[in-house]
């Protein structure tokens, strides 16, 4: 394994400071609680804040910013963060007006947020809570009961830390969180496996001429083991996947996501586009929105997830305004 740090157990401690020393005019810096939180939240307003595993970077820890996350606190490397971090950065930001987290559906991440929920509401913090599990691949897996959270989470981020700049009430803002996630479809492939710092190695063996269809964001395995194949097929199997599932229609306007997994050249993602894209047209979906880059990523791995959002007005206009954040990527 060779990576560019300097020990495992520094790794994310390391990567926070990194992003605090290049933002400090922006950001404030908790290392003890892993927690990077805004400078300038404006007071009356309601706080956000997200916080999955590490290694899954730019989310969530570089979404911190006017217009997306207020806060976020990751855990270690794929695990999830420890209630007390949930709880201390919820205080850390909480105003008259409440704190939504915004939750990616795995297990371990429900129990650390549920508790460190309960204990700033012990306290008479308001929070209000979105469970994001946007993933088609699988009902259940090896971190999760139902669904997995991948990287869908970004729309509700963004549409939620939108809203929260207008003005909008926590109830509100739960409401919308949880009508953009019902609008949201991913599916993940993985043509290698990962290697998290302090394992060394990595998670799962794959072929050279093999692929994981419906992969998880920390190497759980997906659909089925496959063949490599034209990245037509690849990518027209997860596109039917999400179609069918809400189901899409015919003159629907729709964003679409092109993620890389961490390791996967730009080039190889537009041309994942392009095929996504063509399969829109036939399908007679409009467009609206793109992205293409590395949004939800898994450490090191190869591969990519497709995210499709089906539109209304009200999601467009969100994902439409301003956002400021460490990586210009919303």
């Amino acid at each position: 394994m060779k990576k560019l740090m300097n020990n495992a157990d520094d790794f994310v401690k390391e990567m926070i400071e990194g992003i605090y020393l290049a933002n400090q005019d922006k950001l404030e810096c908790v290392p003890e609680i892993n927690t990077l939180y805004r400078k300038d939240i404006p007071a009356g307003k309601v706080t956000i804040m997200q916080g999955s595993g590490s290694g899954h970077e730019p989310a969530h820890i570089m979404c911190v910013g006017k217009g997306m996350l207020d806060a976020a606190c990751p855990g270690n490397v794929f695990a999830a963060p420890a209630m007390d971090y949930v709880y201390q950065c919820t205080k850390k930001i909480a105003g008259d007006a409440g704190v939504l987290h915004i939750i990616n559906n795995y297990q371990g991440d429900r129990m650390s947020w549920d508790m460190g929920r309960e204990m700033a509401e012990a306290e008479g913090i308001k929070v209000g809570v979105v469970v994001v599990n946007d993933d088609v691949s699988v009902e259940d897996s090896l971190y999760t009961v139902g669904r997995r959270g991948v990287a869908g989470n970004f729309f509700v981020i963004k549409c939620c830390g939108a809203a929260a700049e207008k003005g909008a009430s926590l109830e509100e803002l739960v409401k919308l969180g949880e009508k953009v996630n019902s609008r949201t479809r991913s599916m993940g492939m993985a043509l290698t496996s990962c290697t998290p710092p302090a394992k060394g190695t990595p998670i799962f063996e794959i072929g050279d001429d093999e692929i994981e269809m419906g992969v998880g964001i920390h190497g759980e395995p997906g659909r089925r083991r496959d063949k490599m194949k034209p990245v037509h097929d690849i990518v027209e199997e997860m596109f039917d996947a999400i179609a069918k599932d809400i189901p899409f229609q015919s003159g629907d306007r729709v964003a679409v996501m092109v993620n890389g997994m961490g390791a996967t050249p730009i080039s190889e993602l537009y041309i994942a586009y392009r095929e996504a894209a063509l399969l829109c047209e036939k399908a007679g979906f409009t467009i609206a929105k793109n992205y293409v880059g590395n949004y939800c990523t898994s450490l090191d791995m190869a591969g990519f997830s497709l995210t499709l959002v089906q539109l209304d007005d009200e999601i467009e206009e969100l994902l439409n305004e301003p956002a400021e954040i460490s990586v210009r990527i919303f």
